[in-house]
């Protein structure tokens, strides 16, 4: 991806929209000094530049019963481009998996999972360890969560 340069105006479009995509356009314009128009076309440009990527809803996992959340780190002596594949799809195709990382350093993997309660994560932990062959499988289980976000931080 190239390096979009961003003007200040830009950059608060983008701060407004990661604390409330569905602020309307004229109170979008209105709080960055623009008209409608201009306002919805540089919105425009920052999706097709691939700056925003898409607008999401974000839920609340207490309130869906999903109070569990893990942290599972797990370490493989298979490293081929097709072990790699065959764990990667199979690991995307489990939703309570949110967030998934190839790492360097000690752990070859890092995973988020989310879960109703410790049988549903046991549940989850039997499918993820039939995707493929794992060395190491531990589990980390989250007792309080102190931030998240999905907001950048966008400097000037």
């Amino acid at each position: 991806m190239k390096n979009i340069s961003l003007d200040a105006v830009d950059r608060r479009l983008l701060a407004i929209l990661q604390e409330d995509a569905t602020v309307s356009m004229a109170d979008l314009a209105e709080r960055v000094g623009l008209s409608a128009t201009p306002c919805w076309k540089r919105i425009k440009r920052l999706e097709q530049d691939g700056v925003i990527e898409r607008r999401v809803a974000i839920l609340n996992r207490e309130a869906l019963g999903l109070g569990i959340t893990v942290i599972v780190a797990i370490r493989t002596s298979r490293h081929s481009d097709d072990w790699l594949q065959t764990f990667a799809d199979g690991v995307s195709k489990i939703p309570e998996v949110v967030e998934f990382y190839r790492m360097s350093g000690e752990i070859d993997y890092l995973l988020k999972i989310v879960a109703r309660d410790i049988s549903d994560y046991d549940r989850i932990y039997r499918k993820l360890t039939k995707v493929a062959e794992l060395h190491d499988v531990s589990s980390s289980f989250a007792m309080q969560e102190i931030k998240s976000t999905t907001a950048l931080p966008i400097f000037d």
